[in-house]
């Protein structure tokens, strides 16, 4: 076994995992970088000797199977996983189609399940390992125009902080992290892809919601390549949060989520604390 550290990460073909992969060749580790496209991760990531690019596409768990023993094949390790692969599927509820939603659910939900899966048995051996899931905001506080996403997101958070607890004992740690607005590529046409308008009711709203996230895309205040620092300072650290809000909009978002939380346990305290059978 290498004495390097690997780091292993999903979707780094564009956007925050291209970011996350060159900060960790920049500190020192090796990186397996995974992507459906291998020429486009090599493109994005450059050359480097401890780079190894891999196609993954995190849908399919025998290919994460693969990506995994390769990985281990050429570095004998993965000591970071890093679950960044997602993408976008925006619309009311009632204007996403089924198929949308599940395979909105298939990505970004079971996509880190099925690397995760595939990769604990490797920590488990090490007895250490980090996994970091690249979670959201929207996993924290849902919103309009996000149903898919954060059903997604907010599996993904139950997911984690539970897997947490299983796998503490081996040496494992996890981390969630929940970006705010950042400069990514996940508002392209690549990355989002919007419901058909076809209820008139939500006709304007939609509209009205297209036209700004569009013309957010590219002017994100977060900036990917501080992120990608950040979580190499976290990972080095013996024990990594449990959670991180990336960005100053996602720690207000944490604020207004738990100021709410205290708000409804206290709206109906009493009666929710009557419900127990009565003592005979």
């Amino acid at each position: 076994m290498s004495d390097t550290k690997a780091w292993l990460v999903t979707g780094a073909g564009r956007g925050m995992g291209v970011n996350i992969a060159k900060a960790a060749l920049a500190a020192g580790y090796a990186v397996v970088a995974t992507g459906r496209n291998v020429e486009k991760v090599s493109a994005a990531i450059g050359q480097h000797d401890d780079l190894m690019v891999v196609a993954l596409d995190v849908t399919d768990p025998a290919g994460a199977e693969t990506a995994i023993r390769a990985a281990v094949d050429r570095f004998g390790r993965i000591d970071v996983l890093v679950n960044n692969a997602g993408n976008f599927n925006a619309g009311f509820f009632e204007e996403l189609r089924p198929e949308a939603f599940r395979a909105q659910i298939e990505t970004t939900l079971f996509g880190p399940v099925n690397v995760t899966r595939a990769t604990l048995p490797i920590m488990r051996a090490q007895r250490s390992g980090l996994i970091i899931t690249i979670s959201s905001t929207a996993g924290i506080q849902g919103g309009e125009f996000l149903t898919a996403y954060a059903a997604s997101k907010f599996g993904v958070e139950g997911w984690m902080e539970s897997l947490a607890l299983e796998v503490a004992p081996f040496g494992i740690r996890t981390m969630l992290v929940e970006p705010g607005f950042f400069r990514t590529e996940l508002l392209t046409p690549e990355s989002t892809r919007y419901a058909e308008s076809s209820i008139e009711d939500y006709a304007e709203r939609t509209e009205q919601t297209v036209t700004a996230w569009k013309s957010m895309n590219g002017r994100q205040g977060g900036d990917p390549a501080k992120l990608a620092d950040a979580l190499i300072h976290l990972a080095a650290q013996d024990e990594p949060p449990l959670r991180f809000p990336a960005g100053a909009d996602a720690v207000t978002t944490f604020e207004i989520r738990a100021k709410l939380l205290l708000a409804q346990a206290d709206a109906n305290r009493d009666l929710s604390s009557n419900l127990d059978y009565d003592q005979t």
